[in-house]
């Protein structure tokens, strides 16, 4: 078996071997992958944090051994929405949430690579309150089916980002996600830092936001934003109409 680390900024991951495909989700700079399938010019990989599969472009990632990939080191994660690295003297910039492991304070190992990094991290696990804090780096961050970036995202992959870099692990999609915790029965119940689901008329789950207090959640829609939430659904200020119905509340943490 063959094991890979992401060496770009955001690498976009493809349903099906091919530039035109769907892309169902992305890869960020640091994060570490299992080879699956090696074509000419498309790899299919395996999302070490959630299992997510796709394939993506080979030249995106740099392979490592079984011992560096199984190495039990303490996650560390750019927490500014633009990061910037030197590589060789080029520049990147690098989105919140790419995975940085620090050798010392201005240096960040990816694989056999090294790069000079000048923006923060953090690392461990945080409070509900600081997941909201977390979540608001994202806001104004364009809507993209897929994304999980600050340069594009969508509805559930801002609530697993959010979630990662706090420290905690959960499932990349809305429907997955809606099958974790405790269920509240009232939204008056919800704390900052819950997750909120709305479903469409066949009552399928398609989407998700974050409670953040005084009846409002910060979600992705058209961008990342905050709006007024009651028993109804969300209520968009711009539209001035309710833009998605309420399914549960959800307590993922105590």
């Amino acid at each position: 078996m063959k094991y890979a680390i992401c060496q770009v900024s955001v690498a976009p991951l493809r349903y099906e071997a091919r530039d035109s495909s769907e892309m169902v989700s992305q890869v960020l700079f640091g994060e570490k992958l299992i080879i699956l399938e090696e074509l000419e010019k498309w790899t299919k990989v395996q999302l070490a944090f959630d299992g997510y599969e796709g394939w993506l472009d080979p030249k995106q990632i740099v392979e490592i051994s079984e011992e560096e990939y199984n190495k039990d080191s303490i996650e560390k994660f750019a927490i500014n929405p633009y990061n910037h690295a030197m590589e060789n003297g080029l520049p990147m910039t690098l989105t919140i949430g790419a995975e940085v492991r620090a050798l010392n304070e201005s240096k960040i190992k990816i694989g056999p690579k090294c790069f000079e990094y000048f923006g923060v991290y953090t690392s461990g696990k945080k409070s509900k309150d600081q997941l909201v804090e977390i979540a608001k780096a994202y806001l104004n961050v364009p809507y993209l089916w897929g994304g999980k970036s600050s340069f594009g995202i969508d509805c559930s992959g801002l609530t697993q980002q959010v979630y990662k870099i706090g420290g905690y692990k959960i499932p990349r999609d809305a429907y997955q996600q809606a099958e974790m915790g405790e269920v509240l029965s009232f939204v008056e119940e919800a704390e900052p830092g819950d997750l909120a689901f709305f479903d469409n008329a066949e009552g399928l789950i398609i989407h998700v936001g974050i409670m953040c207090g005084n009846g409002k959640i910060l979600h992705a829609h058209g961008k990342v934003r905050i709006d007024p939430i009651d028993t109804n659904g969300i209520f968009n200020t711009d539209s001035q109409k309710y833009s998605h119905k309420l399914r549960c509340i959800r307590k993922l943490i105590p």
